[in-house]
């Protein structure tokens, strides 16, 4: 029997691995990691702009009062140790990241740095505190041993929900500490479990994508943080003509093509944001496509080729992987050329690496010149 920390959100997903670890014979510890958010915009409110509006209404998501509860009233139902612990600090800097980002004019992931940082970071230094043997979370994703008697990340069975591409920077030390107790499922499969259970989170939904921004406005949030700091500016053709005026860098992403504020003709995308002149370039879908991009700060859960290899690379979240193939430029930097051309290719997304259903590594994407192939 191993003793096992369960960071549980108040979802069903975390709520449900629990279960099963216990289930298993593990003696299971509930964690809920606490941002210290009591509206979603107290953690950016450090008495730079007091009067920062809060949002009515809203819950932030994943870290809430509400979910805490939900996750301890789950750890009583199964009756296991619960603990909150306070991540305040730690999260104030991943919303520093994302203001950061995007008035660079990139587009960033919190979620992948909340897991680098705090979920696989500052919680392996919890666990160490409690002399925990593993780490689990609800994530749809699968360790498996692999033929070198390592341990390799690889998808979850439910390709709709699969989460390993946020999962990229573990570092591949932790891997045999790692547990996903419901990798192997579908969510149908766990909603039912949670049922069976008479969890009151069998039905509840599943936890928006970026839990400090529950509006799903990001430009508002970023305006509301950092109001002195003026990113708008014009919007140009691939020539260079002006063709309007927009509000800000942290409205616009690689490849949008809603929300321009402009009508043409014919369908036009965003083909490139200069942070420099504050354009955002917009394009046909022809001038959309990219046939290489450079990552930096890469992290490889496989010992790294010498030599360029194919593989298939992911951009974006929700966006299937492609073939690719990947040349390692240093030890922190790498190159990847696709096969066919690649379509949204944003600066400040992951660029994720597989072999089949398998996670190689991967890195944040850097630059994506236009080229001809």
């Amino acid at each position: 029997m191993a003793r096992v920390l369960v960071a549980m959100s108040g979802g069903v997903d975390s709520s449900v691995s629990a279960h099963l670890l216990k289930e298993q014979g593990h003696e299971v510890i509930g964690v809920f990691m606490r941002h210290g958010i009591r509206s979603p915009l107290h953690c950016v409110n450090e008495g730079r702009n007091p009067t920062l509006p809060v949002l009515p209404g809203r819950k932030q998501g994943c870290c809430s009062a509400e979910d805490a509860e939900d996750a301890r009233r789950v750890a009583d139902r199964l009756g296991i140790p619960f603990y909150v612990v306070n991540f305040e600090e730690e999260f104030r800097q991943i919303v520093h990241y994302f203001v950061d980002e995007y008035t660079r004019g990139r587009t960033p992931n919190p979620c992948i740095v909340c897991n680098n940082r705090l979920k696989f970071g500052k919680l392996f230094d919890y666990a160490d505190a409690l002399q925990a043997d593993f780490i689990a979370t609800g994530h749809y994703a699968q360790i498996i041993p692999t033929e070198d008697k390592n341990y390799g990340l690889f998808c979850g069975r439910d390709q709709s929900k699969d989460q390993s591409y946020v999962l990229f920077g573990l570092r591949r030390e932790d891997l045999p500490r790692l547990l996903f107790p419901i990798g192997n499922y579908t969510k149908a499969e766990i909603r039912k479990i949670a049922t069976e259970l008479g969890l009151r989170v069998a039905n509840k939904p599943d936890s928006q994508e970026i839990c400090f921004v529950p509006d799903k406005d990001h430009a508002r949030f970023v305006k509301q943080y950092r109001p002195n700091v003026d990113t708008s500016g014009e919007i140009v053709t691939t020539r260079g003509e002006v063709v309007g005026h927009h509000g800000g860098l942290e409205r616009f992403t690689i490849g949008q093509r809603k929300g321009l504020g402009i009508a043409f003709g014919e369908p036009r995308y965003v083909v490139r944001i200069e942070a420099d002149t504050r354009r955002v370039v917009v394009g046909t879908r022809e001038e959309l496509a990219r046939w290489d991009l450079t990552a930096s700060g890469a992290n490889w859960l496989i010992d790294p080729p010498a030599e360029p290899f194919p593989c298939q690379v992911k951009i974006r979240y929700r966006t299937p992987a492609v073939p690719a193939t990947v040349t390692i430029l240093s030890s922190d930097r790498f190159l990847v050329r696709f096969h066919k051309p690649c379509y949204g290719v944003a600066p400040g997304q992951a660029a994720v690496c597989y072999q089949g259903t398998r996670v190689l590594g991967g890195g944040w994407i850097d630059s994506s010149p236009a080229s001809n192939g």
